[in-house]
């Protein structure tokens, strides 16, 4: 026989809800900022003048599928 022997396996610890949470909130909030900057940042109803945030996701709306001319 083999005189081997086993090191417990350390279990990862739960995390509580509460610290996700905010998180949580904070990348959706994220989230939904940048597809309004892609989604509907046209210049029709845009926050800023000109087309140079158009310009600048304009490859992205067309990955994402955001029709825009």
């Amino acid at each position: 026989m083999s005189d081997t022997t086993f090191a417990p396996v350390a279990v990862p610890a739960p995390i509580p809800v509460g610290e996700i949470l905010p998180w949580a909130i904070f990348g959706g909030l994220l989230m939904l900022i940048v597809l309004y900057f892609v989604g509907t940042e046209e210049g029709a109803i845009a926050l800023f003048n000109g087309m140079y945030v158009h310009e600048f996701v304009h490859d992205g709306r067309h990955l994402l599928g955001f029709p825009c001319h």
